[in-house]
């Protein structure tokens, strides 16, 4: 396995600047935001699209620094009833896309999207209850008529330009749970598989050794984030786990992101990293920093030095003792 960083943590930074910064830090890999909600600070998808020359410069000056690019991400709302804001999303998913395929980028990571409950609605919605029964019919509303028509089209276009697509199952999308991934995955194709990220399955009381096996046995673990997840008992008995207090009341929220190894033991992290070895997941551990305690530079390096601890880099030797 290789250890890599989602550069959206730099956009302060300069390309150049970025890409010296992750490489004095060790890590061997970056995951780089094309737009949507990560931005594109160090990519602009038209101009690489439209210039071979530029292409080659900019892989170029990541290969120069022995790195490489694990995916390209633009997470959006491809789905989303503000038809603007959904094209948006989608002119930039298919963009990268099609920029992947030319950089022999093998990922692009997005959300699966969340339409609204009906053709005119305004805002997207997330139904978590199948009862009152009207839940239930808009999410079947949204998955036949939305989530399977969408994906089946685009993910038959990624696939064909040899990209596999990685969706975060991110609370508040369709797609957020080993079950919808696979299910979405079943209507569509095997492109379809997930960005899996810990810290969103154990705010949903997801066991990640267990969401690993699940998807590593169907062969849908196209890309992972390493972020941790803080659970306070005392505010989850307030709150519950769909607390929707800003990310910021660090004090009275439910639960909050933190830095690999601030929420959970290393021993948790060590499982994960092992059961990824054994499921067939061989790729990039791809950082994502969020935490509100700690500053950008320190929450990064604490995740390089915890997940150098028990990231396993080599391959397996042969079995010498039996």
């Amino acid at each position: 396995m290789k250890l890599g960083v989602f550069t959206v943590l730099f956009s302060e930074l300069s390309f150049e600047e970025m890409l010296d910064h992750v490489k004095a830090s060790g890590v061997k890999a970056v995951e780089i935001g094309t737009g949507n909600y990560p931005g594109d600070a160090h990519c602009n998808v038209d101009e690489l699209l439209a210039s071979e020359e530029k292409r080659t410069a900019f892989l170029q000056a990541i290969t120069v620094r022995d790195l490489e690019i694990s995916a390209l991400s633009c997470h959006g709302n491809p789905l989303s009833p503000d038809r603007a804001f959904a094209d948006a999303c989608h002119e930039t998913f298919v963009k990268t896309v099609d920029l992947a395929h030319l950089l022999g980028v093998p990922v692009v990571n997005c959300f699966s999207g969340t339409p609204g409950d009906h053709e005119e609605a305004r805002y997207p919605n997330w139904p978590v209850s199948p009862w009152p029964n009207e839940y239930g019919d808009v999410l079947k509303w949204q998955w036949e008529e939305k989530l399977i028509p969408y994906w089946r089209q685009w993910g038959h276009y990624a696939k064909e330009r040899n990209v596999k697509i990685g969706l975060e199952l991110h609370g508040g999308f369709l797609v957020h749970t080993p079950y919808t991934l696979l299910k979405l995955r079943e209507e569509t194709c095997d492109a379809i598989g997930a960005n899996l990220d810990p810290s969103h399955l154990w705010w949903q009381g997801i066991n990640p050794v267990a969401a690993i096996k699940i998807l590593g046995k169907a062969k849908a673990i196209h890309h992972f984030h390493a972020k941790d997840t803080y659970l306070d008992q005392d505010n989850i008995n307030m709150y519950g786990l769909t607390d929707m207090q800003p990310y910021g009341d660090v004090r009275t929220r439910a639960w909050t992101f933190r830095s690999v190894g601030c929420g959970h033991s290393l021993k948790e992290w060590s499982d994960m990293i092992s059961a990824l070895r054994a499921y067939g997941y061989d790729y990039v551990v791809s950082i994502e920093h969020e935490d509100p305690l700690m500053s950008i530079n320190e929450g990064f390096n604490r995740a390089v030095k915890n997940l150098n601890e028990v990231l396993i880099h080599e391959t397996p030797t042969d079995m010498w003792w039996t």
